[in-house]
């Protein structure tokens, strides 16, 4: 018996479907670090730096000490944490010498987690007998793809002179977060909250626009 003209023009739409989904490959670490990897980070570290808790009189003049704070992206995070300090009145000194309050950082976390959800077939290895084994492609009719960017700060300030307590902060956390979902072999769409809703491509004029014509 023939099957019917529409049955076979559904399978073989459904057929190309996954040939095409089979493969669609995406590289996320050339270079060693991606963008979005990059922008991750920062945006948890931003986060964790505009929650640090730490109490610090206006005027004080402040040494930070990095000395325990290690970490991915520490340099950045360190500098967050200087501005988070200026905005909160601090006067920041070079010379701890010169200090009225030494601030001493810590990371607690500064990285990137990863989970995945999927609804199908994972890609396993089968064995064949007398051939060894081939690798058997995922099949998913719907995956979930996410990585989460992590940062947990900490500080302790006391005075330069005696070493006597000044303030403690909590442990201020930051996030962020992209997500990759995929259904049906077709369907792929990304969730981010890495960059403001608002933002869109910088346009800028050609070099040879003459100044009175830009805008």
């Amino acid at each position: 018996m023939i099957a019917p003209r529409p049955v076979i023009a559904s399978g073989l739409v459904l057929t190309a479907a996954f040939l095409l989904a089979a493969c669609t490959t995406e590289r996320r670490t050339a270079p060693s670090r991606t963008a979005s990897e990059q922008l991750m980070l920062s945006a948890a570290v931003d986060r964790a730096a505009q929650n640090l808790s730490l109490n610090v009189p206006h005027g004080t003049r402040v040494f930070l000490d990095a000395s325990f704070f290690e970490g991915t992206d520490s340099r950045y995070a360190v500098a967050s944490i200087r501005e988070r300090l200026l905005r909160r009145g601090a006067r920041l000194t070079a010379n701890r010498d010169d200090a009225d309050m030494i601030v001493e950082i810590r990371s607690g976390a500064l990285s990137i987690d990863e989970n995945s959800l999927v609804v199908g077939i994972p890609q396993m290895d089968v064995p064949v007998p007398l051939a060894g084994s081939f690798a058997l492609p995922e099949i998913a009719l719907f995956k979930r793809d996410r990585r989460q960017g992590v940062a947990k700060f900490a500080a302790v300030g006391y005075d330069a002179k005696t070493g006597e307590l000044i303030s403690v902060s909590d442990f201020d956390m930051g996030f962020s977060e992209q997500t990759q979902w995929n259904a049906l072999f077709v369907l792929s769409w990304t969730t981010s909250d890495i960059l403001p809703e608002d933002r869109g491509p910088v346009l800028r004029p050609p070099p040879d626009t003459p100044p009175q014509e830009r805008k």
